[in-house]
Formats: structure tokens, sequence, C-alpha cells
């Protein structure tokens, strides 16, 4: 009885163990060019002959998403420093623009969930610009302070030159609300 179950044991390990190493074989296969078309790795090869095929093959594992934002799309305009975040508001100001600033930050969850929709919102009112401002930018520091940014994400928004509301936080509802009440056409 007890040799049965070392048997079974052993063989749900093995299956584990294929089931696991069997998708790196294949992409070990795929992406290596020191493989020959004819080489394959089977799931009883030795384990030690594995891992010299994959060092031979000088892996290197599949592109997995960043940790930053999401990039930004053409519709965005990225703000790099104070002195152009202040020309930007200027400009806003004393046009009487639309506009929307997106301040962010690489490292936050909340940011790379909802950058997707800013990107999409960019796009669906193109008569408003969207200024992406990375907030651990050392030379936009005092900037943050004078806005009182505290937390990511935050969007102010403003219409005809004037700040007329902010959305502080991933708020996909209320942020779709704003900027429809915002900047939709007639």
């Amino acid at each position: 009885m007890a040799r049965n179950l070392i048997v079974r044991s052993s063989s749900m390990f093995r299956n584990a163990i294929e089931n696991r190493v069997r998708p790196f074989c294949n992409y070990l296969r795929l992406q290596s060019h020191s493989f020959s078309p004819s080489t394959t790795l089977t799931p009883h090869s030795s384990l030690p002959s594995l891992f010299a095929a994959a060092a031979a093959a000088s892996f290197s594992p599949p592109s997995h998403r960043s940790l930053s934002s999401s990039p930004p799309s053409s519709d965005i305009v990225l703000v790099n420093s104070e002195e152009e975040f202040q020309n930007i508001l200027n400009k806003v100001q004393d046009n009487s623009l639309n506009a929307v600033f997106y301040f962010t930050a690489a490292w936050c969850g909340p940011c790379r969930f909802i950058s997707p929709i800013v990107g999409d919102i960019s796009k669906k009112y193109p008569h408003v610009t969207t200024y992406k401002i990375d907030i651990d930018q050392e030379a936009i520091q005092g900037t943050l302070g004078k806005l009182q940014i505290t937390s990511v994400p935050t969007l102010h928004f403003f219409q005809k030159g004037k700040k007329v509301d902010e959305v502080i936080g991933a708020d996909i509802t209320r942020l779709n609300y704003v900027t429809e009440k915002l900047f939709q056409k007639d």
C-alpha cells in the first residue's frame, strides 16, 4: 500500500513537471535560433539535458506589461518640466482653451488602470488637449506642491481657460460624467 502511494505520488509529480516544463520547452524551441528544426524536447527528456538546452538557447523571457503607465497616445501631450507646465497652463488660461491635466505615476496601479480610459477620452474629444504629468519627475515637484497634488491619479479639467472640476482616484464613472458634461459638443 505504501509502495502504491509512492508510485502514485511520483507519477503526479512527474505530470506536474511535464505540464510546467512543456510550455517552457516549446517556447525555447520557437524562440531559439540555436535549435535545429528537427530538435524537439520531449517531456521524457532528462532534466540535466533540458537545462543544458535552455542555457544553450540564449533564452530571453517573453516581454510582459511594464510597471509604467501605458504609453501615451498621440493625443496626449507629455509635460516634462515646471517651465513647460507653466507655459501650457498660461496658454490654456490666456486662450480660453479646454484641457485636461492628468497627474500620474509609473508605480501607481490605479493610474495604470485608468490610463487607457484617459487615452480614449482624449480621442473622443479631439477639441480638448490632455496633458500627462508624471509626478515622479524631479523637474515638476515645485508645481505639485503649489497645486496641492497629494494623490494620483488626479485630473484637473479646464473649460474655456478656467479650472471647473477635478477627479481624484480611478473613478471611471465620475470621469466619464465630468468629461461628457464639460466637453460634449451640442
